[in-house]
């Protein structure tokens, strides 16, 4: 099966999660075991007791007609709602699942070849890219088979299962950079060089929480080089950030602490280690080309009409999804829709539309007819409105962010508003025209809904964050709204985009122009106490947090992935006769264990092996063997260094993995919340059980 057809269903995967379900179910496991098993499924709690929400991962927005209808099937037959949402990282998530329906609406799925594995957590994410990948005639080469490639690589990744926090990438097939990586945490473009094509890496980019604009890491790259590269600054992200304080572990932060220029000398470092373990692997080759300076395709996400690919005789056809929601019927029958026009590739847009690709000229007015039946159509002017789910469905809600983007408009110069619910953005607010997001805030004694104003955004890499603006009461925020648009008609220069009109004001600018608006005065309390949907008293609700920190003993479940990526690194450079590097792999993999069982016994850090083995013969005290062990491998290393022997350290890394098999049951034996099974070595513990 070639790379870009492989499958990422796991079909054992599958039936092990639907086992622990009925284990939770039954009470034999525990809650929060058993909800780190659920989040490495893609599947996320509520604001509503008893339901879930399943978010579908579409690398690259990219789904078939078959596919579509498989996400209305999920939706008819598991779900207590009506409609379906398109999410701004090109997923689709299917609310209000009754947790026993789960397993079936994951089988729908992988029936269609579809996965919502590592959509939620600590993990890489979906993988954003440009809406038209493969048919843009701009484009230097069609970025599809890179990214899927990207995504079947670190899927179920050792290195990727318990990072300090989620990581999102982006890929652009050129310098238009439509898929906006400016705002991600690492971002691939494609790029002509003085004498060649290749790849701009990006890194540190972010919203929500304090927003940051990435950095560039590499200007050029080759495509050879291109996965060492983003494996680097996984790698970076992984050892670096920060794990104890959530709220400031993004790799953002990680830029900021080293600074641009030392995060990318430790950069460097890496990519000398993870070129020489990804040496073997057989990457993708694009089609190189200049591309065509074509007006209409440069954009900041996805294209608002139809335009002509670069396939000659075709078209892209973009469909309006009203704040992104789908229904079932609305699903199944644009699958069949398509099927009637021979057509079957649909993409699912960062501003949670559809576009349909490779659509005969000739055949575009009948599929904009058979839309019409469907209640959907291409965009019109005004209608470029996103949303998050805000306070329908979501836990860190905090305004009805979906309520108010009903009400409001882009204007005739089709201005992009992006409303979110909450300061985590997932509405991407600092890369709109006009961007808004929910919180509270206390006037005279009574807590109010507002909404937090950014003004001239664009999430490209030649484009910049947008300006903070004032925080504005949510009752107030559609007239906001419309005095930003009349202002901007009123003073723009001949020909002047939005954001270049923004980007030139003075600071203070925004908030002297709504100043009056953005001030409550005690009498005006009571005209501005409800959010926009609702008749009782605003307030903020609780509900535990998000949910990606997953399992409580992340400490553990994070150092045993990353001492698997560490064995696959030790027996890659075993391969090529890089034995020093091989070594320094295994001390790394003794280390991480230890330093987990070190932790669980309630034990201070400590350096170097021969102590780490000391320590842990004092502190466990039923499995103290483990320690002795550890002591005789480190003494072998040390051996092996000053005389080394091809067979003998083959011999030594067997004793090391089952070690390792034995160290991740006596962690497990320890606390019974913690799985450990996909980063413990699969021969080693097939041997053990057999």
């Amino acid at each position: 099966m070639s790379s870009d057809t492989q499958t990422l269903i796991d079909r054992e995967e599958l039936a092990r999660f639907e086992e622990s379900l009925q284990g939770f179910l039954k009470k034999d496991i525990d809650a929060d075991r058993f909800q780190s098993m659920r989040l490495q499924q893609g599947v996320y709690g509520q604001r509503q007791e008893g339901v879930n929400m399943v978010r579908v991962k579409l690398p690259g927005g990219r789904l078939s007609a078959q596919q579509l209808r498989a996400c209305g099937q999920v939706l008819s037959e598991c779900s207590e709602h009506d409609k379906a949402h398109i999410t701004t990282r090109q997923d689709i998530q299917i609310h209000y699942v009754p947790l026993p329906k789960v397993p079936q609406a994951l089988n729908i799925l992988a029936d269609a070849e579809l996965t919502s594995r590592e959509a939620c957590n600590n993990t890489v994410r979906n993988i954003s890219a440009c809406p038209l990948a493969s048919v843009c005639p701009r484009e230097h080469v069609d970025i599809t088979p890179f990214y899927n490639f990207a995504t079947r690589h670190f899927l179920r990744h050792p290195l990727t299962q318990h990072l300090p926090r989620k990581f999102k990438m982006s890929f652009s097939g050129c310098e238009s950079d439509c898929a906006q990586g400016m705002m991600h945490d690492l971002a691939v473009i494609a790029v002509h060089g003085e004498w060649e094509f290749g790849f701009k890496v990006l890194a540190g980019g972010g919203l929500g929480h304090k927003p940051h604009q990435a950095i560039v890491v590499e200007e050029f790259i080759s495509e050879n080089d291109l996965m060492a590269s983003m494996e680097a600054i996984i790698a970076l992200h992984n050892r670096y950030s920060d794990r104890k304080k959530r709220a400031r572990s993004r790799i953002k932060f990680l830029v900021d602490r080293f600074g641009a220029e030392d995060f990318v000398a430790r950069y460097r470092e890496e990519l000398v280690r993870t070129r020489t373990a990804l040496a073997d692997l057989d990457t993708p080759r694009g089609h190189w080309q200049l591309g065509a300076q074509t007006a209409g395709y440069d954009n900041p996400g996805a294209p608002r009409q139809v335009l002509p690919q670069k396939q000659s005789g075709f078209s892209v056809v973009p469909v309006s999804v009203p704040i992104g929601d789908l229904t079932a019927e609305q699903m199944s029958g644009l699958a069949d829709l398509l099927a009637s026009l021979a057509l079957d590739d649909l993409l699912a847009s960062q501003d949670q539309n559809l576009i349909i690709f490779n659509v005969p000229d000739a055949r575009v007015g009948e599929l904009k007819t058979g839309l019409q039946a469907l209640a959907l159509d291409v965009p019109r002017v005004g209608d470029d409105v996103v949303a998050c789910p805000g306070t329908s469905t979501c836990r860190l809600g905090i305004t009805s962010s979906k309520t108010i983007a009903t009400k409001v408009s882009g204007g005739s110069h089709d201005l992009r508003i992006r409303a979110s619910g909450c300061h985590n953005g997932c509405a991407q607010p600092e890369t709109g025209d006009i961007g808004i997001y929910g919180e509270g805030k206390r006037r005279f004694g009574k807590l109010i809904p507002h909404y937090q104003m950014y003004i001239g955004g664009d999430g490209r890499n030649h484009g910049a964050l947008a300006i903070k603006g004032p925080t504005v009461p949510a009752a107030r925020i559609e007239l906001a709204i419309e005095r930003l648009k009349s202002h901007y008609d009123e003073c723009q220069r001949p020909g002047e985009s939005f954001f270049n009109w923004s980007q030139r004001q003075e600071e203070g600018y925004f908030k002297t122009l709504l100043a009056d608006i953005a001030e409550v005065a005690e009498a005006d309390v009571n005209s501005v106490l409800l959010d926009h949907g609702d008749v009782a008293a605003f307030k903020v609700e609780q509900f535990g947090g998000g949910e990606c920190a997953g399992a409580a003993q992340e400490t553990v479940a994070a150092n045993f992935a990353e001492a698997a990526n560490e064995r696959n690194y030790r027996n890659a450079f075993l391969f090529q006769r890089k034995y020093e590097e091989s070594m320094e792999c295994a001390v790394e993999v003794a280390r991480l264990v230890g330093e987990s069982l070190l932790f669980l016994a309630g034990h201070a850090p400590v350096e170097g092996l021969p102590v780490i083995a000391k320590t842990l013969v004092d502190s466990l005290k039923q499995d103290s063997d483990l320690g002795a062990r550890l002591a005789g491998l480190a003494s072998e290393l040390e051996a092996l260094g000053e005389n080394f022997d091809d067979a003998r350290y083959q011999a030594f890394n067997e004793s090391l993995d089952a070690w390792t098999v034995d160290a991740a049951v006596a962690c497990q034996n320890i606390d019974q919340q913690l799985d450990l099974s996909a980063s413990i070595p699969k021969v080693v513990a097939e041997k053990k059980t057999a």
